[in-house]
């Protein structure tokens, strides 16, 4: 596989945002809807690549009414769509928590502990991508 650099595939999606945008007229049957911009996790740390041999993941998932996730917590970037329901994700460490719900957009906590549950009556359904180093598991449970 070949190695990109991430300068590179910072032009490279320059490029297809601008396609984006100009796809993005009243004239096209193509609408372009920006949901997210972030700089920063959901506790307010930068978010930081992975250094080497950087892979991809993504995952769905679906979270039952009142379940709770397990303590645990992520060496790399991980980040979430909320396609779905209500979700409360507290920071074990600080105590702090945040609420989202249908069509929020997630930057993960990155290497803090922290625990997530469904508050509301509906299943919640997430689209979840991941950004490791090749061949890692994203998620440490707490023992």
């Amino acid at each position: 596989m070949r190695n990109i650099t991430i300068p590179a595939l910072l032009a490279i999606a320059a490029v297809y945002a601008t396609a984006a945008n100009a796809l993005d007229s009243s004239n096209s049957p193509v609408v372009v809807t920006p949901l997210a911009a972030k700089t920063t996790t959901a506790s307010g740390q930068p978010i930081t690549l992975p250094q080497k041999n950087v892979e991809v993941q993504v995952s769905s998932y679906q979270i039952a009414p009142g379940a709770t996730l397990p303590v645990h917590k992520h060496p790399f970037p991980r980040y979430a769509y909320v396609e779905q329901g209500t979700l409360r994700v507290a920071n074990v460490e600080t105590g702090a928590a945040n609420i989202y719900q249908t069509g929020d957009f997630i930057v993960e906590m990155i290497g803090q502990w922290h625990q997530a549950t469904n508050i509301g009556t509906d299943p919640v359904k997430l689209l979840v991508i991941d950004q490791v180093e090749q061949g890692a598991k994203n998620t440490i449970l707490k023992q």
